[in-house]
């Protein structure tokens, strides 16, 4: 949370071995601390191999004029507890849509 009371925050998407074509990122939802974010990005790659990549997917809080803050929720093969079931349970299940909803803690 800012100053203000709120976070402005939003997704990163990142599948390190591919350069630029991994990166994605959600739309800054502003002046929330509840944030709902119902975007889809999508990966070509092959199921087989998805078990051996990491797929890091985190919440930032975006802030003008200096560092974004990490505000929490990692999911890949890195990932612990709830984050990382989820993790595997779509590994599982192949071209199925997999939905959770994980807190947001600011784990620093």
């Amino acid at each position: 949370m800012d100053a203000n009371g709120y976070s402005d925050p939003y997704v990163k998407c990142l599948k390190p071995d591919m350069g630029k074509k991994g990166k994605c990122k959600t739309q800054i939802k502003k002046r929330t601390l509840n944030p709902e974010f119902n975007e889809e990005f999508s990966f070509d790659i092959k199921h087989s191999e998805l078990a051996k990549k990491t797929l890091d997917i985190s919440v930032w809080d975006y802030d003008i004029g200096k560092s974004n803050d990490y505000i929490g929720c990692q999911l890949g093969i890195t990932a612990k507890g709830e984050r990382l079931k989820h993790w595997y349970e779509c590994l599982k299940n192949k071209d199925k849509r997999i939905e959770r909803w994980h807190t947001l803690l600011n784990e620093n």
